[in-house]
């Protein structure tokens, strides 16, 4: 397998390969959300895919991070929500309505 993988990379320029790694990696990553859990599923799943389907890893990230506040918020939550996850969301929120 990792010849395959070696194979593959060598078509790629070097930009692209260097994405492809950093793709593979957050994807692992995912299996080890707990989908099980609604207050940790639905904001992982809004990030991992607004991620291409918005074109941007800040717009994924960002939808994660909005719907991971307000989620937890209205599941009473509160207190497991960092402060730096609030000052996030509420910039995010507001680059969304400024702009």
């Amino acid at each position: 397998m990792p010849d395959a993988a070696a194979g593959y990379a060598s078509l790629l320029p070097d930009f692209s390969r260097a994405l492809v790694i950093v793709g593979f990696l957050m994807a692992s990553s995912v299996l080890k959300v707990d989908f099980n859990d609604p207050c940790e599923g639905i904001p992982a799943f809004l990030c991992f895919m607004g991620m291409p389907l918005c074109y941007s890893i800040v717009e994924g990230i960002s939808l994660g991070i909005i719907s991971y506040v307000l989620i937890n918020l209205l599941c009473g939550n509160h207190k497991k929500i960092s402060p730096m996850m609030y000052v996030l969301a509420v910039v995010f929120v507001l680059k969304y309505v400024l702009i």
